[in-house]
């Protein structure tokens, strides 16, 4: 059952992002409280996997500032964890599953202090809550597209942390795989934990997620699901021609 304080999990002001001359994202200001599942939804070249990014510092922002559980990223930095779009990761490399998700513990632990019994059975529990623990000691190379997904998942996990950020985590999966993750995200957000994933397929949003961000270049919208996937707001994000059908779809 939620427990969740009224600190916003992510406070975003006048988030602005360029690349020489080119504007990615425009004087972006967001608040998103805990203990919700958000989906950051807008067309291609949007802007969406630069709003994480920048969010978290790996791309650096023009102006802005970021805020996290009433504090700066650097204090609270291990309460934060990042799954980014799989293709980011040589799956070739000679590494088992487990190894790799154990890796997530090493934000705790500091990389000269060995993981124990402890975080050894974090990693099992891990894996049986995205259904790869007989893949444990299978080299990495071995997993599907989908399996792969999994197992940065369960990655991410092992840091128990209070907000997750994803990055198009039901890009090329199967069904199966996409219905053990949504599932899974829906019991940690339960736990009141905070989910943010870039999401391509609106048909799917309003089942996934509780709220959705709207972005094109700028924040359209952001708040609770039914009041943000409106004609209107789609309008604005994909241009006047944009199917009015789509919304019949998405209720059926």
């Amino acid at each position: 059952m939620k427990n969740i304080s009224n600190i916003p999990a992510i406070d975003i002001s006048h988030l602005t992002v360029s690349y020489g001359d080119n504007l990615i994202l425009s004087d972006c200001s967001v608040t998103i409280p805990q203990g919700v599942m958000l989906g950051i939804i807008g067309p291609n070249g949007a802007g969406k996997t630069t709003f994480i990014k920048s969010i978290l510092g790996i791309i650096k922002k023009k102006s802005g500032q970021i805020i996290f559980l009433d504090r700066a990223f650097g204090h609270v930095q291990h309460k934060i964890a990042y799954v980014a779009q799989r293709n980011t990761v040589d799956w070739d490399f000679p590494l088992t599953v487990f190894d790799m998700v154990l890796m997530g513990c090493y934000g705790k632990l500091g990389w000269f202090r060995r993981p124990g019994v402890s975080e050894q059975i974090q990693v099992r529990e891990a894996l049986v809550s995205v259904g790869l623990d007989e893949y444990a000691n299978q080299p990495i190379g071995v997993l599907s597209g989908g399996q792969q997904q999994r197992a940065f998942i369960a990655r991410a996990l092992v840091q128990d942390p209070d907000i997750y950020f994803l990055d198009e985590p039901f890009a090329g999966v199967d069904a199966p795989t996409e219905k053990i993750i949504i599932e899974l995200f829906k019991k940690l957000r339960d736990q009141g934990k905070t989910i943010i994933v870039v999401h391509h397929d609106i048909l799917t949003a309003s089942a996934y997620f509780d709220w959705a961000l709207l972005l094109n270049k700028k924040v359209i919208a952001c708040g609770p699901i039914e009041n943000v996937l409106t004609q209107p707001y789609f309008n604005q994000m994909y241009g006047e021609n944009f199917r009015s059908n789509i919304f019949h779809k998405m209720s059926l």
